[in-house]
């Protein structure tokens, strides 16, 4: 068997897939790989393989060993197993139970106004440090996923960037240390807000959340937690979207004509995260097969979504942003029993804050060449380093 493949590749713009991971996913939908902090794993690429693992009952996050599991990285939030093997199922299952009524299309309409709201105050702070360059990255697509989340579950506005940045203590992919106690110091922050709203009750989705019978707190406090991580995928989404709208003047002039296709053309900007080579960890609970490989129980998987959305078999020109495609659905978002439960949130996100920033800023192009952009590998769910943009 050949030596296992180091990660990660050299992605040299955030537009296209890793120009080795495509030579890898070249050879078949698995790989075996040696992860950033030296463990073997197996990395999966074909959107079949990938597809059907998301939602495989015999792979999970959690590993009867933890100690002895192999890792992706040192990050509290994905770096190794996370959650009790004995129960993961069920554990899983109760939280989604919990959160997933809050989050549907018909019960955030009612927040639609209040997203409009901070879309426009987004859009207001852009205009006003115009007309550039200016780092869109930081002033639109960090900020607003934050303040959404925010609003939704009745986070303060003046406890916004503490928030924030508990948040990016813990998705921090180099500091164990940092990424341990960014997650103790969010979830802390959780349950106190959770235990404010038990007394005076706003609102908001936690609010809600404290109406249901038997509803423990810190399950609630788990589910903000999840609820900001879920948003968080917006963060790449916005960045990689824009990009892609001020490289592609055809598909621009399209939307911009047929504003009805937004909604598809979000779902491009969906599809196009992620391609450098990252996988969600998954370990394997029992012996399977994936293509020709067998995998054992408590191996790593990491399935590359982003490779999966980019595999040629699935999708023609996969490099190709067109607002209009009829491809198979992405995998951005999971599948299945796993699928992401913000994931009507970050459509409605986009939607609203693309739709306004053509209207507003219809000159609007990159301050750089896109192959100088470079996308945040030290956090996880991390967004582009910089996008300078003018107008």
């Amino acid at each position: 068997m050949a030596a296992p493949v180091q990660l990660s590749f050299e992605q040299r713009c955030p537009l296209h897939v890793a120009p080795g991971l495509r030579e890898l996913q070249a050879t078949g939908p698995i790989h075996r790989i040696r992860t950033a902090v030296g463990d073997e794993a197996w990395l999966v690429t074909g959107y079949a393989e990938v597809r059907a693992l998301l939602d495989d009952p015999r792979v999970g996050r959690s590993h009867p060993d933890p100690a002895r599991a192999a890792r992706s990285g040192d990050a509290a939030l994905q770096g190794g197993p996370m959650g009790d093997f004995a129960s993961e199922d069920s554990d899983h299952a109760r939280l989604r139970k919990l959160i997933q009524p809050h989050l549907s299309p018909a019960r955030l309409r009612p927040f639609t106004p209040r997203l409009e709201a901070l879309v426009e105050e987004c859009l207001d702070r852009l205009a006003a440090t115009g007309p550039g360059p200016v780092d869109f990255a930081r002033l639109v697509a960090a900020w607003l996923p934050t303040a959404v989340i925010c609003a939704l579950i009745g986070v303060p506005d003046t406890d916004r960037d503490r928030f924030r940045g508990y948040a990016r203590a813990m998705a921090d992919l180099r500091d164990a240390d940092r990424s341990r106690q960014g997650m103790a110091d969010l979830f802390e922050y959780c349950r106190r807000l959770v235990a404010g709203k038990r007394r005076t009750p706003g609102e908001d989705v936690v609010s809600r959340l404290l109406t249901r019978d038997g509803a423990a707190d810190e399950d609630v406090a788990r589910a903000c937690m999840l609820l900001l991580f879920g948003g968080e995928a917006a963060v790449m989404g916005i960045g990689i979207g824009a990009v892609h709208l001020l490289t592609n003047d055809d598909q621009r002039e399209v939307l911009r004509a047929r504003p009805e296709l937004v909604a598809g053309a979000v779902e491009e900007m969906l599809r196009g995260m992620d391609k450098g080579g990252d996988g969600v960890s998954r370990y394997a609970r029992a012996d399977l097969r994936v293509g020709e490989v067998v995998v054992r129980a408590g191996d790593l998987l990491l399935l590359d979504t982003g490779a999966a959305n980019h595999d040629v078999s699935v999708y023609p020109a996969p490099d190709r942003f067109d607002v209009d495609r009829r491809d198979a659905p992405h995998l951005s978002f999971g599948h299945g029993s796993r699928y992401c439960a913000g994931a009507s949130l970050a459509r409605m996100e986009l939607r609203v804050l693309f739709t306004r920033l053509l209207a507003r800023f219809p000159t609007m192009r990159l301050a750089v060449d896109p192959s100088r952009l470079r996308v945040e590998r030290n956090v996880v769910a991390g967004g582009l380093e910089e996008l300078p943009v003018l107008w």
